[in-house]
């Protein structure tokens, strides 16, 4: 079907039934982002081309480009605007094939930021705090969603019997708006004719809630509006109610959670986004983007990546980028192919998997909404404590589950010990909630002066003034110098657990860096200055170390520990038919940033021994995918398995 001849709706023809994108566990996503100077979309485009990858990769479902940042669409539109260079429509293809393959078909759309909507439309842009309006960004208050998005949508679903949509640009781009809509809904709300422009001014953190709370009515208004248009037709919007965008408790009906993460930290990124939606009550999956700025990232760090991501329980896929005709190499093919292997290899043990509780660490909504002033939604910079601390823990092989207010407080008496990491802003409510975790027996970890600030009357030493002076860190031999502000503190009823030092010269003057005090059964420990913040800069053991120093002290018996092995990350879990696993992913060499973006070889590690405390003797243990036998020992209560090396990840497999 030529894009001139598009029918408003494709024939139907019967196909293999296909997965539900909220049930999916692997797929691939292409998009494009047509625009004016195309002259050759869709030319490439062939069943065969289209059903030899489905056949080698495998996928659950496919996201397929519709709309783009500059706002045209791929295919023949009669509501918004197609770009000019359609020589075949591609979504006809690969709808006709993946109803025959059984592959669910969806679109990605870009909403908020649309360049085309903007300049026919440019009432409806969002304004900034100058009053000046955006040139390509949309704005929630207008009638955008109204009179194109949501029938554009229905326009496409119809057509091509689409099984959803993947939405683009959209919390992750929302602006503090100042539109007349905009000022007009909060005048209604609050009875104010002024909005605060900075934090300078009265009233700024109610504005910011005012706009995120007006950000998901629009995104609800969709959402439902499709859901009644198609009840097929799934919607999930990209990395909203994620660690990225805000930690918003979910409020709307969206199908699933999503998020395409960092092309060059891309397994950091899914090490905490993972541990942080698997905590949402929603299924949910994570994109990679298989390329970087070398060029394809090659079969390994797809794995690593991807097991990153689904040794969490969620779901796994690729983005890829066809050419402008709409080719899709075979490179592509074979690389998205061999990563699907891996993945379909460990789905019976790591899909749906459900977490065993070890150490909880608080991503603060209070703090975290306090210090987000750029955009409605997206701020990474509020989470890098957060994601400081996460490495240093699972670097210490404790397995990690990464949590907010809202997610941690139904089930904080199953955490063993929950770890706040430079936090400055608890409601008061919660942090009795975490007062009366600790009475019960529980273990609290304070890292940061400020946070640790926030309970100084239950931390049994006395407080005098922060450091002028940041000094160092000094342990087995290695030094690194502090940085920020650092409470000097004296202990009077806490045990001292580190010092800095004035130099690093473990024999110079010291002061106490980290305390424990008990407290009714359980324990409250301290760090009295930013080290979560200056792990993630630089990963230099000294820093970790003092955080295992407290650790060892508020946490002495954690479930799994693993010998003679250096940097994997650990995971306890349950699989989704209950046998208790041991995961673990060999990071021993990763790419960070992108200095280093070739990741293969990846060094093998091992041999290891894996302990593992139960409460009773096992009747198997096995190490999965591979099914394989290893040695093992039981001496109650505790678990001996050795396991003789491992690739990229394996699990150990009790039952």
């Amino acid at each position: 079907m030529d894009a001139a001849h598009g029918a408003d709706q494709l024939p139907s023809a019967p196909g293999k039934p296909n997965v539900p994108r909220n049930e999916a566990f692997f797929g691939v996503h292409f998009d494009l982002h047509p625009n004016a100077a195309d002259t050759a979309l869709g030319r490439d485009v062939t069943e065969e081309a289209v059903r030899d990858f489905l056949r080698r990769a495998r996928p659950d479902f496919v996201q397929y480009d519709c709309v783009g940042v500059p706002g045209y669409t791929g295919y023949a539109t009669k509501v918004g605007w197609p770009a000019p260079g359609i020589v075949k429509d591609s979504l006809a293809v690969w709808r006709k094939v993946t109803r025959e393959e059984g592959v669910a078909l969806l679109i990605h759309y870009c909403v908020l930021w649309n360049a085309a909507a903007v300049a026919h439309h440019p009432d409806w842009a969002a304004v900034n705090a100058q009053g000046q309006g955006e040139k390509e960004i949309l704005s929630v208050f207008s009638p955008f969603a109204e009179r194109l998005l949501i029938p554009h949508l229905k326009e496409a679903a119809t057509r091509y019997d689409l099984d959803g949509a993947w939405m683009d640009a959209d919390a992750w781009i929302a602006r503090l708006d100042y539109s007349p809509a905009a000022l007009a809904e909060w005048k209604r709300q609050t009875g104010r004719e002024a909005a605060p422009k900075s934090r300078r001014d009265p009233h700024w953190q109610e504005w910011k809630m005012f706009q995120r709370r007006e950000f998901e009515k629009y995104l609800s208004r969709y959402v439902d509006a499709l859901h009644a248009h198609s009840p097929k037709f799934q919607i999930g919007c990209n990395w909203m109610y994620s660690l990225l965008s805000g930690v918003w408790p979910v409020g709307s009906r969206v199908d699933y959670l999503t998020g395409d993460y960092s092309q060059h930290d891309s397994t950091d990124e899914a090490r905490a986004e993972a541990r942080y939606f698997s905590g949402n009550g929603k299924p949910w999956d994570l994109l990679a983007w298989g390329f970087n700025r070398s060029g394809l990232k090659d079969a390994t760090q797809l794995k690593q990546e991807a097991a990153a991501t689904i040794t969490q329980g969620g779901g796994w896929g690729i983005y890829y980028v066809p050419t402008r005709s709409g080719q899709i190499s075979p490179e592509i093919t074979a690389l998205a192919g061999e990563a699907a292997d891996f993945c379909r290899a460990r789905q019976k043990l790591c899909f749906r998997s459900t977490p065993v509780p070890q150490v909880a660490l608080l991503q603060s909504a209070e703090t975290y909404w306090d210090r987000a002033d750029a955009t409605a939604f997206h701020q990474a910079d509020c989470a890098l404590e957060t994601k400081g601390a996460l490495h240093a823990l699972l670097e210490l092989h404790y397995s990690v589950d990464v949590r907010t207010e809202h997610q941690l407080l139904p089930q904080l008496g199953e955490y063993p010990v929950v770890v706040v990491a430079e936090a400055y802003k608890l409601a008061d409510a919660f942090r009795k909630s975490l007062l009366d975790y600790v009475e019960a027996g529980g273990a609290l970890v304070l890292v940061g002066g400020d946070c640790a600030r926030l309970f100084e009357p239950m931390l049994g030493v006395q407080w005098e003034e922060k450091a002028q002076k940041s000094g160092f860190l000094v342990t087995g031999g290695q030094s690194v110098a502090l940085g920020g502000d650092w409470w000097k503190i004296t202990p009077t009823t806490a045990k001292t657990i580190g010092y800095r030092y004035a130099t690093a010269d473990a024999k110079s003057g010291r002061e106490p860096a980290a305390t424990i005090v008990a407290r009714g059964k359980g324990r409250i420990a301290a760090i009295y200055g930013p080290v979560s913040a200056a792990y993630r800069q630089n990963h230099h053991p000294a820093t970790s170390q003092l955080l295992a120093a407290v650790m060892r002290e508020a946490f002495p018996e954690p479930a799994v520990q693993i010998d003679g092995l250096g940097s994997v990350d650990v995971a306890l879990r349950r699989t989704c038919d209950g046998r208790l696993s041991v995961h673990i992913l060999n990071l021993s060499k990763i790419q960070r940033g992108d200095q280093f973006l070739k990741l293969a070889p990846l060094p093998a590690v091992g041999p290891f021994t894996v302990r593992l405390r139960m409460a009773g003797k096992p009747a198997a243990v096995r190490w999965e995918p591979d099914g394989g036998q290893i040695d093992w020992t039981w001496e109650d209560p505790v678990l001996r398995a050795a396991v003789p090396g491992l690739e990229i990840h394996g699990a150990l497999v009790v039952e």
